[in-house]
């Protein structure tokens, strides 16, 4: 029971409602964990969400925005990653990155034709954030 609630309320986070993964062009995201923290961000009380995503072969995500900074790690595959106006990287099993909050994340691809890829990312954020995925024109 606790383990459906935990999973409902990281869904409800994402506003991707109950206990479904958000699905996008190639893309799946799967809430893992959601946890209050001491730190703060801006002054308000903070959590942190982890979130597992996998990108199909060619998959990739569309442009967004987190309301905190991301920390991730690539788990599995290469994870090509745009961010604001700054050159694409293309990531390896691995390797971590960083976005800064608010942030454009304009490319989140697999660059691959074959392999799946994983990635695990952290999103730091107010506790009374209701999406942590924004639209990029925000």
């Amino acid at each position: 029971m606790l383990r459906m609630v935990i999973t409902f309320t990281i869904g409800t986070l994402f506003g991707i409602g109950g206990m479904h993964a958000a699905r996008e062009s190639g893309s799946i995201v799967t809430p893992l964990s959601s946890r209050e923290i001491a730190e703060t961000l801006d002054g308000e009380k903070a959590a942190a969400t982890a979130v597992e995503v996998r990108l199909e072969p060619g998959g990739a995500g569309m442009p967004h925005r987190h309301p905190g900074p991301v920390f991730g790690y690539v788990l599995e595959g290469e994870y090509e990653l745009g961010i604001d106006e700054q050159p694409t990287n293309i990531l390896r099993a691995g390797e971590t990155f960083y976005e800064p909050t608010g942030c454009l994340h304009r490319v989140s691809r697999n660059p691959s034709k074959e392999h799946v890829t994983r990635v695990i990312a952290w999103v730091l954020h107010p506790r009374d954030v209701k999406n942590l995925v924004l639209p990029a024109h925000e």
